[in-house]
Parts: structure tokens; C-alpha cells; sequence
């Protein structure tokens, strides 16, 4: 007995040790970050409460939590009633039509969210409903009603009639027995219901992407999408904030319990009530304090924007706002082939999108773009002739694209870590830097740097040279170099020394070496991707005027620079790079590479559907491995 309670005690400080480093020291490693004075997680430069300041004055961030609030709030109120309804409607049906409708109720939570999500998308685009707030609202309603319906059925099957049936006997009205018998009897099956309803509603990501329309982004989206440049501090200063409030929440409801135990009933509900009311108030302070932001800003005037997370300078969409009275909505995505689908099937309405080179071309071809109005954009002229030129690569007669950010794709390394100066793509498969390879999550770019190596072009629609390149990226993988398959990821663990080599954008490792001195920057002599950011407009947008005003705002100077100085990625103008001030950015061979010396990088171009599956497939058979 002696030795099975040892072995019972040990078993439980292992469970404990488990629980704090898989579920709390993640959680006390954001706390801390959300202190510190450095944006990146690599270095700790100083405490700091900055990150906490610039959440308050954080339009996007206060209006997504909002947003994700209010939608839990709404849809689990009224997914509660409904479902409450329909649990009371199926428990006097007979036993096989309960039966039947209990599993299709079923299903939902059974379906992957992804398969709900795409249905219900292509459910408002038949309706030739336009997808908003009150899109996501129904979509996250109808994705809460199962969880109420299970919650509250089983406390109906239980439930005592004869309770009920003796109070209208006794005189009762039907309402007032209802209130009175049945409700107190299911109310912790209610209970749970909405509280998985908010709970569910408040952590989605899948159905809302889904079902979204412009202007409306919640945490998780806003979260997914800025992978691009990597999650904003503010973000971990907003987590460490809703951490403390549940954590407070908490300690107030096992302190009611304690005292629950100890005290009547009356006064029990006395208690509940009260802390139900303090719960209640910092909750709807906060709703009131953002839904005044959100509201004080309307504007019948209207632009709507969609580009990758970080992408634009925040200052500049305030700067046009007060010059030319139109509002603008800016949403974000990930990557180029999470914004298509949205573009090709009109999913929303938006103004002005900016695409890869690639991406510009095809959906050229696709006639999902209008040509611009070059008389309404006199600041073009700003942008210089060998950046027109390049465009032309992917926009035969620079009529669909204004040129916005441009950069290359080469390697990061670490000289402390790496033996003498490295030159080529070879390092990556280099054995003697096992585990200390960092390669970009993408399926272009991976296969674009190993047909380079190979002496192919990244371009390549040759099945046999595809399948060499697929055949390389798996001897790298399971040779063991790769340490991970990474996005933003890449820039704090190299500031951090956690890698020796990283595949990288030049405009990120501007970013890095600022940060961390001991890194380098280089093209390999094989060649690599030359790539551009553009602006376009889509088919048949409704505010075209405004998107050529806002493009022409973009493209004077001062707009560049500010653009540069907020994310350090190449402008194609050398009027705006006059303006840089720092020198080592202004003179920088990263940033502003010759790109007459550039002779073995390419634009990457659109391939076809039947090469990008193929792509696709090989990328998903290494990803498998």
C-alpha cells in the first residue's frame, strides 16, 4: 500500500508538471512578452507597458474585439432561446421522429467546420446574400443550435410532470407554472448550452472566415491573417488582459462557492447575483467604450481594401480619411490563394486588392480585374521606369497594376553559428547544420529555390524537373537539416539564435540585422525569386473613383517612405527612398539591390491549374514524409 500511494504521488506531481508546461508556461511566456519593449519575441530589450497603450489607441484590434464579442454574446442568446424551443418541441414528438432529428441535429458537430463554413458561404452566395456582420451572425447561430439542444434535452427526459401537472391543479397558469417549475428544473442544461455557445462563437475562426464580408473581422481572423509580418504585440498584451479577467472571474465564483455552502438559499442568490452584475460591468464598459469608436467613425463615402496583414502603414489610411472624407475598411489575408477565391467568386465587395505578380496575371487573364484610369493617378509618375518595366513581366501593358512593394527571396544566416561566408542554395542540404535550417511554408517558394539549384527555372512546367526538386526537398527533410517549415516565424528565431540559416524576404531580414548584428543577408549565386506587390482593382468594383484617389495618394513620396519606414520592405521609387533618413536603410544593397545585377532572379508566373495541382500534390507527399 505504502509503495502504490508513493507511486500514486508521483504519478501526481508528474500530471502537474504536464499541465504547467503544456498548458501555463505558454501562457506565462505571453505575459511576459506583453511586457516587453522589443516587437520581437527573439530579445528582451526592457520592460515596458508600451505594447498596453497601443492597444487602447488600436482601431483594428478594439473594433475585432467588438466584433468578436458581440457576435458571441448575440449568437448565443439566440441560438439558447431557439434551441431551448425546439429541445421542448422534439421531447413530445414520438420515439422515432425524436430519434431522427436528434442525429441530424447531430451532424453538425460531427461535420468537420471547414465543410459547414464552405456550405454555408456558398448558401449565402446562392441567395445572392451579401456577407456582412449579420452573415456571420446566422452562421455562428445555427452553428450553436446543436450544442443547446443537447444540453437542454436530456434535463427535459428527466424532468418530473407531476411537479407541473400539481401546480395548475393547485390553480396555476400554464406561464406562471413554467416559470415557476419547469424552467428552474432545466435551467443548468440552459446554462451550459449558452455557455457553450459563447465559448464556441468566441473561439471560431473556420465558419467566420468563411461567411464574412467586409469590414467584419473578429480576434481569430485578424490573428490568422497578419502571419505575413507576424503577430503584433499588442495582441499578446490583449491575451494577458482576458487571461486575468477569467482568472479573476474565476476566484470570485469558487469564493461564491465556498460561501454558498455556509449560507441559506436567499442569501446564496443574492450572491450570484451580485457577482454575476460585477462580471457584467467591466464586460459591457468595455463593448460601450469600442462600439462609441466604431460608431464615430461612419461615413457614407466609402473604400474598401483587402491586402496582407501589416501591409500598410496605419497612419496613411488616417491621413486620407481626414483629406478626402472617405472611409476606409481594410481587410487582411494570408496569402495570395486565400484571397482568390474570395475575388473570383464575389464573395465581397471590395475596392482595391493586392496581389503577388503571379496572381496579377492570372486573374488578368481571368478578367477579374479593370483596367485603370491612369488620368486619375498623376502621382504614377513618382514611381520609376525600371519598376514599370519589371510589372510588365506579369502586366503586359501596365494596365491592370500600380507597383507597390518589390523585394527578393535569398538566404539569412548567422555568422557566429555558420563556417565562412555562404553563397549558394547547397547550405540548405548541408548535413553539418543538422536542425538548424529554417524553410519557408510555402509551396513556390520551397520548390523555386530547389529548381534554382538545380539549374531549372522557377517557372518550370516540366513534370520530370518538378519531381527531381520534390525528390531534393525530401532528402532535405528527412536528412534532418530542416529544423521547421516556417512563415513570420523565421525572423525571431533567428534574432534569437535559435537557427543557424533561414530562408527569408529581404524586407524581413532588414528587420532581423537590425536586431541582431551577427546576420547576414545573401542571394545565392544560383539565382532566387525577384518578386513585386501590386495594387488592382477587381471587376466591377463599386468605389472605383475612390480606389484610383487612394492609389494616388500611395504613390506620392512621402506616402512611400512612410510606408517603408513602417515595414522596411522596397518602395519602387527612388523619390521616396530620398526621403529615408537613416542612411544604412536608404543606401542598404538589401533593400535597394541593382536590378541589372539581378540576372539569375525571376518572376515567379502563373503556371495554369493542371501545373499548380501538380505542385500542390508533390508538396503535399512531402509534407506527409
Amino acid at each position: 500500500m505504502v509503495r502504490k500511494s508513493r507511486l500514486v504521488r508521483v504519478g501526481g506531481k508528474i500530471y502537474l508538471g504536464l499541465i504547467f508546461l503544456f498548458l501555463y508556461l505558454p501562457i506565462v511566456i505571453l505575459i511576459a512578452l506583453s511586457f516587453n519593449e522589443s516587437k520581437t519575441r527573439g530579445q528582451w530589450t526592457g520592460f515596458s507597458l508600451k505594447w498596453y497603450e497601443g492597444l487602447f489607441s488600436d482601431r483594428e484590434i478594439l473594433n475585432a474585439l467588438f466584433t468578436t464579442l458581440i457576435l458571441a454574446l448575440l449568437s448565443a442568446l439566440v441560438a439558447t432561446i431557439f434551441g431551448t424551443i425546439v429541445a421542448f418541441a422534439i421531447n413530445r414528438m414520438k420515439r422515432w421522429k425524436k430519434a431522427a432529428l436528434m442525429s441530424l441535429t447531430n451532424i453538425p458537430m460531427l461535420n468537420a467546420d471547414i465543410v459547414t463554413g464552405i456550405s454555408l458561404m456558398l448558401l449565402f452566395l446562392a441567395l445572392d446574400y451579401t456577407m456582412g456582420f449579420s452573415s456571420v451572425l446566422i452562421a455562428h447561430i445555427t452553428f450553436n443550435l446543436p450544442y443547446v439542444i443537447l444540453s437542454v434535452a436530456p434535463r427535459l427526459r428527466k424532468r418530473n410532470t407531476s411537479a407541473y401537472e400539481a401546480a395548475l391543479d393547485l390553480g396555476a397558469s400554464k406561464p406562471y407554472a413554467f416559470r415557476k417549475v419547469i424552467l428552474p428544473d432545466i435551467m443548468p442544461g440552459v446554462l451550459t448550452g449558452f455557455l457553450l455557445s459563447f465559448t464556441m462563437s468566441l473561439d471560431d475562426f473556420v465558419i467566420t472566415h468563411f461567411t464574412k464580408g467586409i469590414g467584419v473581422n473578429t480576434l481569430s481572423t485578424m490573428i490568422y491573417t497578419e502571419q505575413k509580418k507576424g503577430i503584433r504585440p499588442e495582441i499578446y498584451s490583449l491575451s494577458t488582459l482576458m487571461f486575468i479577467t477569467v482568472f479573476i472571474l474565476l476566484v470570485l465564483y469558487n469564493k461564491y462557492r465556498e460561501s454558498a455552502e455556509k449560507k441559506k438559499a436567499a442569501v446564496r442568490t443574492s450572491r450570484v447575483r451580485y457577482y454575476a452584475a460585477a462580471a457584467c460591468v467591466p464586460v459591457f464598459a468595455i463593448l460601450l467604450f469600442i462600439g462609441y469608436r466604431q460608431t464615430s467613425a461612419v461615413s457614407t463615402d466609402k473604400l474598401n481594401l483587402y491586402s496582407y496583414g501589416e501591409y500598410l502603414a496605419p497612419e496613411l489610411i488616417e491621413e486620407f480619411e481626414k483629406e478626402t472624407g472617405i472611409k476606409v475598411t481594410s481587410d487582411e489575408y494570408d496569402t495570395n490563394e486565400t484571397m482568390y477565391p474570395i475575388i473570383a467568386k464575389g464573395a465581397a465587395d471590395y475596392d482595391l486588392v493586392c496581389p503577388s505578380d503571379y496572381m496579377v496575371k492570372r486573374m488578368a487573364e481571368e478578367g477579374l480585374l479593370e483596367k485603370i484610369n491612369w488620368g486619375n493617378i498623376p502621382n504614377a509618375t513618382h514611381i520609376d521606369e525600371e519598376y514599370w518595366s519589371f510589372a510588365r513581366n506579369y502586366d503586359e501593358d501596365n494596365s491592370y497594376s500600380v507597383p507597390y512593394l518589390w523585394g527578393t527571396v535569398g538566404i539569412l544566416y548567422n555568422k557566429k553559428m555558420t563556417e565562412g561566408s555562404i553563397d549558394s542554395w547547397e547550405v540548405l542540404w548541408d548535413t553539418k547544420y543538422h536542425d538548424n535550417v529554417l524553410m519557408q511554408k510555402s509551396v513556390r517558394d520551397a520548390f523555386g529555390i530547389t529548381l534554382k539549384f538545380l539549374g531549372y527555372s522557377l517557372n518550370s512546367t516540366n513534370k520530370n524537373e518538378i519531381d527531381r526538386a520534390a525528390d531534393k526537398l525530401l532528402e532535405q527533410k528527412s536528412s534532418g537539416v530542416v529544423q521547421a517549415y516556417v512563415v513570420d516565424e523565421v525572423r525571431d528565431k533567428m534574432i534569437a539564435g535559435e537557427a543557424a540559416i533561414g530562408v527569408i524576404y529581404s524586407g524581413e531580414a532588414l528587420t532581423c540585422q537590425e536586431s541582431n548584428p551577427d546576420l547576414e543577408y545573401v542571394i545565392p549565386k544560383e539565382g532566387s525569386n525577384l518578386w513585386m506587390d501590386s495594387w488592382v482593382i477587381p471587376k466591377g468594383a463599386k468605389n472605383k473613383e475612390n480606389a484610383e484617389k487612394f492609389l494616388d495618394f500611395l504613390c506620392r513620396p512621402e506616402s512611400m517612405k512612410k510606408n517603408f519606414d513602417y515595414i522596411t520592405y522596397s518602395i519602387p521609387s527612388a523619390d521616396g527612398r530620398a526621403l529615408i533618413e537613416e542612411e544604412e536603410y536608404r543606401e542598404s544593397d538589401i533593400a535597394f539591390p541593382d536590378l541589372k545585377s539581378l540576372t539569375n532572379c525571376e518572376v515567379f508566373t502563373y503556371l495554369g491549374e493542371e501545373t499548380d495541382r501538380y505542385y500542390n500534390r508533390k508538396w503535399k507527399e512531402i509534407m506527409s514524409q
